[in-house]
């Protein structure tokens, strides 16, 4: 992850900011209609509802965080001790450990409450249970305070940290303050850091990036480093001495020779050789800085032995600019990046993943097999061609040559019969011409076109002669149309044979009849194939005694039905027997328990639900009363019940009474 990715992290609210989101969001998101008449097991359940949804509320905000704040063990090393030199790693763990902590208790709040509300005896109990849970996961949220305001302070700073990739080609600058750092950022990259004539103007790192040989290099400017121990540095400089440490960099150590940064080149020679074993296998460029006012040969010997001394050293380079007058800088600039680039390509040849590629690009050396000396055999014809070169007058003359003297490209047309080759080179311009003697001129490129034409004419006489063309349906005048005839009759038999099929969709393939099979058949086969049919006959005896008792009293049913029809017809009353068109609906008989006979209306449900689990009509009116009674308080109420957003007064009458008028003083 480079600081972009932690740009990313979502703006972390204060305590009561997360009370009155996670407590709003359970108001608004769950049912708040209760009534104490409702079964118990349904007010539990309410109330265990609220418990959990503000517990799952908590726990994905809080997870939302501990998740977007990176683990400094899973950073970069360079990145992880950036955030313990800015936010304290200590602070930083301990803040979120803190947050992971009331997650955990929060959860156990929540379960040990659910499981009091399991056993809750009422709504009045249930509803503290719900309101010590809220009440003590709130108590549990408002201690994060502090945390959490540490947090955001940490969530603002690093969004303002500049973006940095650890693991991309960068080029790192670092020195005494007021050496001439930030100018040299720049003069090569579109950063824009602010230059000042004191020290310590770069408080922090500064990000620049550079274009070369294609490829995106970023530029880092450090701030000033003083030659004192680490324990004694402040937070300016130990940001340097981090990305010193950890970077894969080239580094550019500035020096003024001047000494106008009012540090001497001695204690500038010594900063360097303290800070050396931080940029141990890493590239390095000593860069001699404003050289507008001193140069290097104008240095004093003794300083000069010492600037020289540390030019010596194995992997190091030197290099004079000025940034004022701009003298060197693109050299500093290309021999930066090109000394990067090598030892990029030098660490990783002698890195283990070069075992794996390293036959694929491996170049061949042939071997001698013998002592003969095989010298390469050169024609004369190449030895004596005479070298191209485009400003001699008697140079070979190119096709691009040709082109340019005749008008250049889309106008110039090359010419193609020039490369033809033909008995005499005359003929090469000569024109074809397609028609010659009355006969097309392309029938004779080939060289047998005379005798197929004779074989022709001669196949066409014989099928004359058996009648081939004597039926006069068949005759087409060419393939063409033969080719049209034969694709009509086709599609003719294709629309014949889909008509068929769509016809015999529905119909079944054998009739019903011929699958059917008698149980004596049955059993005999089964019994032939080595099975045991006698549960089968059992089986087919039991349902055809079913089916026969079935039938009986159908018909017996039947027949009561026209006895009642008879007596209708007598003279009984039927005009409650009118269906909805006016038209009269036969009603159907049933048995009651007395054994008369009673009229159904086809259309009536077979029993009273509203009556279902009741012994008798008394029981039926006594329930409805016991019904009303208990719904009477309620009703007064305007049926606002128990729960948690009751509304005692849905009018109140001083809101929409009117203005008092003199002599009344029973409103106020």
């Amino acid at each position: 992850m480079s600081t972009s990715g932690l740009k990313a992290i979502a703006p972390v609210p204060t305590a009561a900011d997360f009370l009155d989101v996670v407590l709003s969001k359970t108001q608004r998101k769950t049912p708040t209609v209760i009534h104490k008449n409702f079964k118990i097991s349904r007010i539990r359940n309410f109330y265990m509802r609220k418990v959990k949804f503000t517990q799952d509320s908590f726990d994905e905000k809080l997870g939302a965080i501990l998740t977007d704040f990176p683990m400094l063990d899973d950073l970069h090393p360079f990145l992880s001790s950036l955030m313990n030199v800015l936010y304290d790693k200590n602070h930083y763990k301990l803040a979120l450990g803190q947050l992971r902590t009331a997650r955990h208790l929060i959860d156990h709040v929540a379960k040990d409450y659910v499981r009091l509300l399991k056993f809750g005896d009422s709504l009045y109990r249930c509803k503290q249970l719900k309101k010590a849970a809220l009440g003590r996961m709130a108590t549990i949220m408002r201690r994060q305070k502090d945390p959490l305001a540490y947090l955001e302070q940490v969530r603002q700073h690093i969004s303002r940290l500049p973006a940095i990739d650890p693991n991309t080609r960068t080029l790192l600058i670092c020195g005494y303050p007021n050496v001439g750092k930030s100018s040299f950022i720049n003069k090569v990259t579109r950063a824009d850091v602010d230059v000042q004539p004191y020290a310590f103007t770069t408080k922090s790192l500064f990000v620049g990036h550079l274009d070369y040989k294609y490829l995106r290099w970023q530029v880092i400017d450090t701030p000033g480093v003083l030659d004192h121990p680490l324990e004694e540095m402040n937070t300016i400089e130990m940001q340097s001495i981090t990305a010193l440490a950890h970077l894969k960099s080239c580094v550019l150590y500035f020096m003024d020779l001047s000494e106008q940064c009012g540090y001497t080149v001695e204690a500038q020679c010594k900063l360097f050789h303290s800070i050396k074993p931080l940029f141990a296998n890493k590239p390095t460029v000593l860069v001699i800085n404003k050289i507008d006012v001193t140069r290097l040969e104008d240095l004093h010997p003794d300083s000069r032995a010492l600037v020289q001394e540390i030019i010596d050293m194995e992997g190091v380079q030197c290099v004079q600019v000025s940034c004022y007058s701009e003298e060197g800088v693109m050299d500093l600039k290309n021999k930066a990046c090109d000394a990067l680039l090598a030892h990029r390509v030098d660490s990783k040849l002698k890195g283990s993943k070069i075992n794996s590629v390293i036959n694929r690009i491996h170049v061949a050396q042939p071997k001698a097999r013998d002592d003969v000396v095989r010298a390469p055999f050169i024609p004369d014809s190449v030895k004596d061609r005479k070298k191209y070169d485009k400003n001699d007058p008697d140079r070979r003359r190119l096709q691009r040559d040709i082109e340019a003297e005749e008008g250049g490209a889309g106008v110039y047309n090359m010419n193609m019969k020039e490369d033809y080759i033909l008995e005499n080179p005359e003929w090469k311009m000569d024109i074809m011409p397609e028609i010659m003697d009355g006969k097309n001129v392309a029938d004779f490129i080939d060289p047998d076109i005379a005798e197929k034409l004779e074989a022709l004419e001669r196949e066409e006489e014989r099928l004359e002669a058996e009648g081939f063309y004597a039926s006069d349906e068949d005759i087409f005048d060419s393939d063409d149309e033969r080719e049209a005839a034969e694709a009509k009759v086709a599609l003719k038999h294709k629309i014949e044979s889909q008509s068929l099929k769509k016809s015999k969709k529905n119909q079944a393939r054998l009739p019903r009849t011929a699958g059917l099979r008698t149980l004596t058949e049955l059993s005999e086969e089964l019994t032939k194939a080595g099975y045991d049919p006698s549960k089968i006959e059992e089986r087919a005896q039991m349902l055809a005694k079913i089916q026969s008792a079935q039938g009986k009293r159908k018909r017996d049913e039947d027949a009561e039905m026209d006895v009642d029809m008879d007596g209708l017809e007598d003279g009984s009353d039927a005009e409650g027997w009118m269906d909805v068109d006016g038209e009269q609906a036969s009603p159907k008989r049933k048995k009651g328990n007395s054994g008369a006979v009673v009229a159904v209306h086809p259309r009536a449900p077979r029993t009273n639900r509203q009556l279902a689990g009741l012994r008798n009509a008394e029981q039926a009116s006594q329930t409805v009363k016991l019904r009303n009674l208990a719904q009477r308080p309620r009703n007064m109420l305007a049926k606002a019940g128990e729960g948690d957003r009751t509304i005692k007064t849905k009018m109140p009458k001083h809101l929409f009474a009117g203005k008092r008028k003199g002599g009344k003083t029973d409103r106020r």
